[in-house]
């Protein structure tokens, strides 16, 4: 029967032992060639956006009455009226689907002592930019009763 001494000395064999395997398998890893099929693929996340100068109220009057040829008089209680109405359709965590602005979702809502944070995802289009939805607003419409 082994004394306790030597069940030790065989504990420690073995450790030995497993240590050199260890490393054994770890040099035969590092040295081992690469297969060219093994190459590291690059795989690319999320890539950050960086945001161009703030576009205000004032700003999208100007443009509207430019582009619409409307008087700023007549084009300023239509754009306001519009905001106000997205603003409510956006508290109310409603869907927006506003070509060529794009689809509107309200993913999480957060609400802070000084009002509330909307997270969102805006899904645009890749068409051209100065093609006209009208198609995708007609498949949105039901058939017409007969």
């Amino acid at each position: 029967m082994p004394t306790k001494k030597s069940k030790t000395l065989v504990v420690l064999e073995q450790t030995t032992d497993q240590e050199n395997a260890v490393q054994a398998a770890v040099k035969a890893v590092v040295e081992a060639p690469v297969p060219a099929s093994a190459s590291p693929v690059v795989v690319e996340g999320p890539q950050p956006v960086v945001s161009g100068p703030v576009m205000r109220k004032k700003e999208l009057i100007d443009l509207v009455v430019e582009r619409s040829g409307l008087k700023k008089k007549d084009a300023k209680p239509i754009v306001e009226a519009t905001l106000a109405i997205l603003g409510e359709a956006l508290a109310e965590a409603r869907e927006l689907n506003l070509q060529p602005l794009g689809k509107v979702k309200v993913r999480r809502e957060k609400v802070m002592p000084n009002g509330r944070v909307l997270v969102t995802k805006i899904r645009q289009s890749m068409g051209s930019e100065g093609s006209s939805s009208d198609s995708d607003d007609a498949a949105d419409m039901p058939e017409a009763a007969e």
